[in-house]
C-alpha cells in the first residue's frame, strides 16, 4: 500500500461502501483506526476502536439497510487530513427512508485512515 492516500483512493473507497464490500473498504483503514459515528450518547457520537470492530459496524449498517448508498460529491486530501462530502440514502426495516447530506473528516497516517469522523444532517425520516 502506498504511503499516501489520494482523493481518487477515497472515491474508490466510497465505491466499495456502495458495493457493501467490507474487505475493499477496510484496505484503507489502519488496524488501530477509530471511527466516531454520527450518533450516540457522547458529544462525539459513538467511538468504535479498531479495524475489526469498525468492519462489523459497517456490515451492520448494510444488513439493517440493504439499499444503503453514499452518493459522493467530492473528496480532497491535504497532508494528513482528508474530507469526503456525500449524500446518504437508505431505507430502515420499518420502510422509512433516510436521505441527508453529510461529510467525513479523516486523519491519515502512512496512506491509511486512522480516524474517521462522520457528520450527517439531522433530517426527519421520509415516508416511502
Amino acid at each position: 500500500m502506498p504511503d499516501t492516500l489520494t482523493a481518487e483512493d477515497l472515491a474508490a473507497t466510497f465505491d466499495a461502501f456502495n458495493r457493501h464490500d467490507v474487505d475493499a473498504v477496510m484496505t484503507r483503514f489502519a488496524d488501530d483506526c477509530v471511527f466516531y459515528t454520527i450518533g450516540g450518547p457522547a458529544a462525539y457520537g459513538t467511538k468504535i476502536d479498531g479495524a475489526e470492530a469498525i468492519a462489523m459496524a459497517f456490515s451492520a449498517v448494510w444488513a439493517a439497510m440493504p439499499d444503503a448508498h453514499w452518493d459522493h460529491h467530492g473528496h480532497f486530501v491535504h497532508g494528513d487530513r482528508a474530507v469526503s462530502e456525500w449524500t446518504f440514502t437508505g431505507t430502515n426495516a420499518d420502510g422509512k427512508r433516510v436521505e441527508a447530506q453529510g461529510a467525513d473528516l479523516f486523519t491519515l497516517r502512512d496512506g491509511r485512515i486512522i480516524v474517521k469522523q462522520a457528520f450527517r444532517k439531522d433530517r426527519p425520516l421520509q415516508e416511502t
